[in-house]
């Protein structure tokens, strides 16, 4: 019986390379932990907060002036 599914012809005539491994060693030098300005990472929070008041701002002026509407349309 002849099983043609396990014929195969697998040679390894050539050396693999692996050059991305030989030029990268395992620790680099380059991987430093850079320093972080705090008044900067202050400044990024204090916009974020603003930005997150405003829209607060909005919403409560948007639902008084709907309950304003609303509170004359009633009292017609």
């Amino acid at each position: 019986m002849n099983e043609k599914g396990f014929d195969a012809d697998i040679t390894f005539n050539e050396t693999p390379s692996f050059k991305v491994t030989e030029e990268k060693p395992l620790k680099s030098e380059n991987n430093r932990a850079k320093k972080v300005d705090i008044n900067v990472l202050k400044a990024r929070a204090q916009e974020i907060q603003d930005k997150e008041n405003r829209k607060n701002i909005f919403i409560f002026v948007f639902f008084l002036a709907i309950l304003g509407v609303v509170g004359i349309y009633l009292s017609i």
